[in-house]
């Protein structure tokens, strides 16, 4: 059953065809209003199905963004980045150390042999999928000393070109994390179809919301799924709406990447086995 509300005033509607509807960030004050308007979205959606707008963290996507823009958005208030790729992510975050309080998070597929970066730098790591993964990372955090928060990436789309385990494999999955003691679980994330029509989009959180719940009445000790990591700038809203407790957000506070939202999305299946 869904959480939206039957008399929002219009459905929510994804907006990921309008390549060019957000402006580039220029400057504090332009990052501080695009900042405004996303929380207002989020307020708005929150108020649409009962919702307290704090029980929403927006994750700030900064991938492409280069340092100076980075920069700028801290000095606007933003303190924790999300980041797909592991080497643009380690780089930004070797650059901007002088920034004590800045939290990174990575949010794209790791390969193994990159654990060891993620294990130096983030502060969490929402693309688990792979029990080699979680080995690898585990491994690396205990030789740093380091614990991290986890989600688990959920598959709800179906499409072959998506990371992320297939929904019936997740409770499984989640029996093998408790020897990692170095990740600590918080919740599930997925990537919603990639659609302009809500009735393709929604079923998507509606069914990371409903594994979920139903996982969560016998997770093993230790693995907590309280959060929900779903929606972007251009489905945030919807994923609010169905109980989204994380939103990764980019191009509406940092402006339009200089291609369209198709071009970074996957189209080809995930290469397997990975290069070590």
């Amino acid at each position: 059953m869904s959480h939206s509300s039957d008399n929002a005033p219009q459905p929510t509607q994804p907006q990921h065809a309008q390549h060019g509807l957000h402006p580039k960030a220029e400057t504090v004050a332009d990052f501080q209003r695009h900042l405004a308007a996303v929380h207002a979205r989020i307020a708005q959606a929150c108020q649409r199905v009962g919702r307290e707008p704090a029980s929403v963290r927006l994750l700030p996507v900064s991938k492409t963004m280069d340092e100076p823009t980075l920069r700028l958005a801290y000095a606007a208030g933003l303190r924790q980045f999300g980041e797909n790729k592991v080497q643009e992510a380690h780089r930004k975050w070797e650059a901007m150390a002088d920034l004590a309080d800045l939290r990174w998070s990575v949010i794209g597929h790791m390969q193994t042999n990159k654990a060891k970066l993620v294990a130096k730098f983030a502060a969490e790591f929402q693309a688990l999928d792979s029990l080699r993964a979680a080995e690898a990372l585990d491994r690396r955090l205990q030789a740093e000393g380091r614990s991290l928060d986890v989600f688990v990436q959920v598959n709800t789309s179906g499409e072959a070109s998506k990371y992320g385990l297939n929904p019936a494999d997740v409770a499984g999955f989640l029996r093998g994390l408790p020897v990692y003691s170095a990740l600590r679980v918080r919740g599930l994330m997925t990537l919603a179809l990639f659609s302009s029509e809500a009735a393709r989009v929604r079923p998507c959180f509606v069914l990371l919301r409903t594994l979920r719940d139903r996982l969560r009445q016998d997770a093993p000790a230790g693995i907590s799924l309280g959060e929900l990591s779903m929606g972007m700038s251009g489905d945030f809203e919807l994923a609010i709406e169905e109980g989204a407790t994380v939103v990764r957000v980019g191009q509406a506070i940092f402006g339009a990447r200089s291609l369209p939202d198709s071009h970074y999305w996957p189209t080809t299946p995930p290469q397997t086995p990975e290069p070590e």
